[in-house]
Order: C-alpha cells, then sequence, then structure tokens
C-alpha cells in the first residue's frame, strides 16, 4: 500500500469494508432511480407542472454533481469512514422528509439532500476500496463488484418502486430508502476502518461555488427552456457559461484546486471523467424516460414500466461481475470508446416507436445498452482511482462521479425536454430524443478516441 496514505490503528480485514460499500452504493442508486418510474404519480400527488417534474428527475443529480468533489476532498481530509457515514445519514433524513413532502418546493430540495449524502456516499466509498486493495486482481475484483452495486441499485430501485405499489404509490418507496439508510450506519462504523490523505488538502471554496453555480444554472436553463426558447433561459445559459469559465480559471489559480488541471493532462484520467460524462449525457438521460413513455405513450403498468429499466440495470449487474474474469483487464481511453459505441448502438434500436408498438421493445435498447454500461461502470469506476496519487483517490472518485451526475443532470433535463416538445405527441418526441441521445454518446466516444489517440 502506498506510503502516502495514513492507515487507522487498529488492525482490519480490508475485506470488511466490501459488503456495507456495496450495500451503501446500491442503496444511492435505489434513491436515485426512484422518480423514474413513480413521476407521474409523485407529480399529481405534489400538484407539480411540467418544470415541476422536470426538477423533481433532476434535483438528486444537482445534489450528487454539487457535493462529489467536496466529498472527496473533506474524505481525504478528515477521514473517508467519518464522511461516508455522514453522506449515509443526509440520505435516511432527505429520503424521510421526501415522504412526508406535502409540495414540490420542499420534495425537491429534500431530493437535493439525498444528492449531497449520496455524494459522501460514492466519493468516500471508492476510495476506502482504493485503500483497502492495492491495484492488480484484487482492485479488479472489488471494482467490478463496486460497479455491479451501481446496477443492482438501479435494479432493486425499479422493483421496489413497484412492489410498494399500494397507498400513495411513491411515498412508501421513500420511507422505506430512508430506514434502511439509517440502518446501514451500524455495519459502517462497525466494519469499515478509518484512512485519510498524509496531507490534508484544503476545500477550494471559490471553485466549488463557482461549479455549484454554473451547473445549477445549466440545468435551470434547460429547464426554463421546455417551454421555448425566451429571455430568462438566455440569461441563465449566459450565466452557467460565465460560472463554467470562472471555474476553469478559479482552478488554474488556487494552490489546491478541487481538480488539479495537471490530471486533465492524463489520457486515462481524462478519459475517464469524459466517459462518466457521456453516460450520464446519453443512457442515463434516456433509461431516466423510459418509464414515462411506457405508461403515459404506451399505456403500461407501473410494473411492466419497472421491468424496463430492470432490462437494463440487470444486464449491467451481470457483466460489470463479469468482467472480473477478464485475463487482460480492460484500461485505458480505447475501450471506454468502444463500450460507447455499443451503448450508442444500443440506444438507437429504441427509435421509431408508434402507437402500434408494443411496450416490450423498449426492452432491446434497455438490454443492449446495458451490455455496454455494466463494464463501463466496473472499468469506470477502476479508471478513476488508478489515474491519480494514491493518496487522492476519493478526489478520483468524486471528479469521475461528478461527471457522471452532472452529464445525468443535463441528460435528463435535455431527454424531457425534446421529448415533450419535437413531435406532435409524447412518442414522436421520443424518437427524435432518442436520436439526440445516441447522438451525444457517439460524440463523447469520438472524443475519448481522438483525445487517446492524439497524446499517444
Amino acid at each position: 500500500m502506498s506510503l502516502n496514505v495514513k492507515h487507522s490503528a487498529a488492525s482490519r480485514v480490508a475485506t470488511r469494508s466490501l459488503l456495507p460499500i456495496a450495500l451503501g452504493t446500491a442503496l444511492v442508486l435505489v434513491t436515485y432511480v426512484t422518480p423514474m418510474a413513480t413521476i407521474p404519480r409523485t407529480a399529481a400527488d405534489l400538484g407539480a407542472g411540467p418544470v415541476a417534474r422536470a426538477w423533481i428527475l433532476s434535483s438528486m443529480s444537482v445534489g450528487l454533481a454539487a457535493a462529489l468533489l467536496a466529498a472527496g476532498v473533506l474524505g481525504d481530509a478528515y477521514g473517508r469512514r467519518r464522511v461516508y457515514a455522514a453522506g449515509l445519514g443526509a440520505m435516511g433524513v432527505g429520503a424521510l422528509v421526501c415522504a412526508a413532502a406535502q409540495e414540490p418546493v420542499l420534495f425537491v430540495a429534500a431530493r437535493v439532500l439525498e444528492g449531497v449524502g449520496g455524494a459522501a456516499v460514492l466519493a468516500c466509498g471508492l476510495a476506502v476500496l482504493a485503500h483497502d486493495f492495492a491495484p492488480g486482481p484484487a482492485r479488479v475484483h472489488v471494482t467490478s463488484i463496486w460497479g455491479a452495486s451501481v446496477g443492482l441499485g438501479i435494479t432493486a430501485g425499479a422493483i421496489l418502486s413497484a412492489a410498494l405499489d399500494f397507498g400513495t404509490g411513491w411515498r412508501e418507496t421513500y420511507a422505506v430508502v430512508g430506514v434502511v439508510a439509517l440502518l446501514l450506519l451500524v455495519p459502517t462504523l462497525a466494519r469499515i476502518g478509518e484512512s485519510s490523505a498524509a496531507r490534508a488538502r484544503g476545500i477550494d471554496v471559490p471553485g466549488l461555488v463557482l461549479l455549484v453555480a454554473a451547473m445549477t444554472l445549466l440545468v435551470s436553463a434547460l429547464t426554463q427552456g421546455r417551454n421555448g426558447v425566451d429571455a430568462p433561459t438566455v440569461v441563465l445559459a449566459a450565466l452557467a457559461v460565465v460560472a463554467a469559465v470562472g471555474f476553469g480559471l478559479t482552478e488554474r489559480r488556487v494552490p489546491q484546486p478541487l481538480v488539479d488541471p495537471e490530471l486533465l493532462r492524463g489520457p486515462r484520467f481524462r478519459a475517464a471523467t469524459l466517459g462518466s460524462l457521456t453516460l450520464g449525457l446519453g443512457i442515463i438521460g434516456m433509461s431516466s424516460f423510459v418509464p414515462t413513455v411506457a405508461q403515459l405513450g404506451l399505456g403500461a403498468s407501473l410494473w411492466t414500466a419497472s421491468l424496463l429499466v430492470v432490462a437494463w440495470s440487470g444486464t449491467s449487474v451481470v457483466t460489470s461481475y463479469l468482467i472480473r474474469h477478464l485475463r487482460h483487464p480492460l484500461e485505458g481511453p480505447r475501450p471506454i470508446a468502444a463500450l460507447l459505441v455499443v451503448v450508442a448502438a444500443g440506444q438507437l434500436t429504441g427509435y421509431g416507436l408508434d402507437a402500434s408498438s408494443s411496450v416490450w421493445r423498449l426492452a432491446v435498447p434497455m438490454f443492449v445498452a446495458g451490455l455496454a454500461t455494466g463494464v463501463l461502470n466496473a472499468l469506470l469506476g477502476r479508471e478513476a482511482v488508478a489515474s491519480v496519487p494514491p493518496d487522492r483517490a476519493a478526489m478520483g472518485s468524486g471528479a469521475n462521479n461528478t461527471a457522471r451526475y452532472l452529464g445525468a443532470a443535463c441528460g435528463i433535463t435535455l431527454f424531457v425536454v425534446v421529448a415533450t416538445h419535437a413531435g406532435a405527441d409524447l412518442l414522436e418526441g421520443w424518437n427524435v430524443a432518442v436520436l439526440v441521445a445516441a447522438a451525444l454518446s457517439l460524440l463523447g466516444a469520438a472524443t475519448i478516441a481522438l483525445s487517446g489517440r492524439t497524446r499517444a
């Protein structure tokens, strides 16, 4: 293990940390996907209009993207187990508030809190595994399980939403998630050892504020644009650009940036970050809308809509787990780019829906995209911590997941906007949105491939 990382004084077995971290990671994804299947009932119960519906879907992504880098820095500085446990607590409280909310504003605020808590779990959980398991077969094994837990969480979330289809049809799901998150604190504190970086890093407050502002303004501009490009949309978009430029300039000037610009010169870190961003923009944005088009466009039940998500996430669980058996582990930009092409091919099989289409046709794009998504979940997680110095593993994990959920926040909103405005009805809009999402996946793949080749 790296001498740059200090260990807990108590001796422990590294494998003790794997189970609680896998369960915590899965729970983040359970609560992340909950609104996907239940959005029609949730919006109706809360009296949410079109803009509020978009925020219900995007709000947890905002919290995740806003807090992931900060959570990683805090974990490296003050203890990864401590920050991880605080994140579980925040997730539990946020879920319970969602279950009790009576109007959209409180619900969205609670979802953002869930995202902030989930950020700590994702960033510090993967960093703990990188600390406990040395590079090589052991780390390939645990990161494949970590990647599988991402897909498992999505699968469990979709099934849980359908299984708790009684009462309100959605509050019960949040209540269960909240209780489980708080209960997971017990094995977390008992089985995960404390670790931190040898040299504590300060938090780049100006960079963090500008990053949160840029992301929030961008999502707000996309959300506002649901009703057409107007003056507020243009202003929000312009402010987002200003904040993003300010963030870039700040990161080059502060002594301890959230993300060291020098890391982006490394092809592996750059490819992993762009790959996660592309996943969020493309397939996560598309899969988030599948339950809506299944229920409102094709008349499917909640169970059927949930099973369609399982076709994507369940397949990804299997491929994430099986990747550990590869004799030569995948690494670098080329496999990431190739896998994103497979994701895009899967997305395109979802094009061409009309009123006569069977709802099960949506299972084809979900299955094909899931094959590649599962491998990417494991590969991107491993690359995120392998491409940074050992004592900055939480920062690397935080940067990678920030890219994923920033992409998801924008991708979900963009897909909803296109699907609901680009055609005469929801199915025509879906077809246009599928083309846009697939194009984003292909654009990301091309960018990663060209960037890696230029670097080489």
